[in-house]
């Protein structure tokens, strides 16, 4: 399975990295997400079809009411999950690093279990390089977003906490 899964992906990715697919994935994107959430009562993403995904719940960084995020996320091997704020490669950060920055409690849903984070940006240059590594060995060329958006992607590690705070976000 795995190998099906390598091969679908070398050949997915180099479409995601087309200056159509940014320009209508997030357009078309979080519609499908939306319905097919609604169709499967929140067992399965679109992007969980091809890459580990989750969906981030968040505290609005200025309203402070919960936002929810469908995102794709690359595990580190030591129980934590790493996020890239790419947006298509658009020029600004998304919304939910904003928020993860003013509240960096929140929870995440993978495979339908919600479980309570903290979120820290990944700040260091040999840190950044490190996971980076581990997102491109899931879906290569992805850091090309970041050099065609001309910013510094911000990336950060969710970190499991003990206790139940997954109510809070």
């Amino acid at each position: 399975m795995t190998s099906v899964l390598v091969l679908v992906r070398s050949a997915i990715a180099p479409l995601t990295r087309t200056r159509l697919f940014r320009a209508l994935g997030p357009i078309l994107l979080p519609p499908v997400e939306r319905a097919l959430r609604r169709l499967t009562r929140g067992r399965v993403q679109l992007s969980g079809l091809l890459v580990p995904s989750l969906v981030l719940h968040t505290t609005g960084a200025k309203t402070g009411d919960p936002r929810s995020s469908y995102l794709m996320y690359t595990p580190d091997g030591r129980g934590r999950a790493i996020v890239a704020g790419t947006t298509f490669a658009q020029e600004r950060h998304p919304g939910w690093t904003y928020n993860l920055l003013r509240h960096p409690d929140a929870s995440i849903t993978v495979r339908g279990r919600r479980l309570a984070v903290r979120a820290t940006l990944i700040r260091s240059y040999a840190e950044r390089e490190a996971a980076w590594g581990l997102i491109e060995a899931q879906w290569p060329g992805y850091r090309g977003y970041e050099r065609d958006s001309g910013r510094v992607v911000r990336l950060f590690r969710l970190q499991p906490v003990a206790g139940d705070t997954a109510s809070r976000a």
